[in-house]
């Protein structure tokens, strides 16, 4: 376990209001290698990373959350996918040259599809609703509202080297306990910087951030979760896969490029077939040699 990587969800508990922290450092590095992504497509996919091991923390049994934005702008998707192990993929499809801009004109007009797979359900639940906010947090804390019916509030940053994130939820009671304590906490939060979510350790910040609240009531912190980025090489799925398509489309593509070639955009692995490679994968003994 890395300590550069963790959520670490935390508790006002005389305001019912719940929060979290995520650094995803060693494992978003990795989900970038190799993938030549522009610094939008970085900052985009991090935040997105960043909210997919908010919601997928709270898994609780052997499932995988896939959160996918897909627009009609020049970002065409950005998904991320995690299960209850927190371990992360994902993947953006956008120029590695594009200038920067709102959200909005980056995005265009689409939707958030959210799939939650659980081994229990043969077909997986979704959700989708339409693209709405200027930022990646705005739209997600939309998404929050409508799916929870509490109010949620998301502060994100993500570079090259770091995708982090603040999050913070009013829960039922808050009102009842404090009509104030939701919009002090979220003024408070709203003055933290990129730096401190990429250096601080969580009790420092939290510590800088909710000094008074924490003097005052105290801020119950909970074991943190360790996300890691898993996305390995799956040679018996790709088999399978050739399998499917038939001996008579795999012959036409072979004859056509001399090669099977299958590029997993999700992982960003490459696996070839040779003509040898198909015969075997067909049963067929290759041809002996005198």
């Amino acid at each position: 376990m890395s300590e550069r990587d963790f959520i670490q969800r935390f508790m006002f508990e005389a305001l019912d209001i719940r929060g979290a922290l995520v650094r995803f450092d060693q494992g978003w590095q990795a989900m970038q290698k190799g993938r030549g992504y522009g610094a939008v497509a970085t900052r985009l996919l991090g935040e997105v990373a960043v909210v997919t091991l908010l919601i997928g923390g709270q898994l609780k049994q052997p499932a995988r959350l896939t959160v996918q934005v897909r627009g009609r702008g020049p970002v065409e998707t950005l998904v991320v996918d995690c299960d209850q192990q927190l371990r992360l993929r994902g993947m953006a499809s956008a120029p590695p040259d594009l200038a920067d801009a709102p959200v909005p004109a980056l995005l265009g007009e689409g939707h958030l599809v959210m799939t939650l797979q659980t081994d229990e359900a043969e077909t997986p639940y979704q959700s989708l609703v339409p693209l709405e906010g200027d930022t990646v947090a705005a739209v997600f804390e939309h998404y929050l509202a409508l799916s929870e019916q509490q109010p949620a509030a998301l502060w994100l940053h993500a570079d090259a080297e770091c995708a982090t994130g603040l999050f913070l939820q009013k829960l039922p009671d808050a009102d009842r306990k404090d009509a104030d304590g939701w919009n002090r906490l979220c003024h408070l939060a709203a003055t933290v910087t990129p730096d401190e979510l990429k250096t601080l350790a969580p009790e420092a910040l939290l510590g800088r951030l909710f000094a008074e609240e924490a003097a005052r009531d105290g801020i119950r912190v909970f074991a943190p979760a360790i996300p890691r980025h898993h996305c390995p090489r799956d040679e018996e799925k790709l088999r399978r896969l050739v399998l499917s398509l038939g001996r008579e489309e795999v012959e036409s593509i072979l004859r056509e490029q001399g090669e099977v070639h299958i590029h997993d955009d999700m992982c960003n692995h490459d696996y070839r077939f040779s003509a040898l490679d198909i015969q075997l994968l067909f049963g067929e003994a290759p041809p002996a040699v005198h």
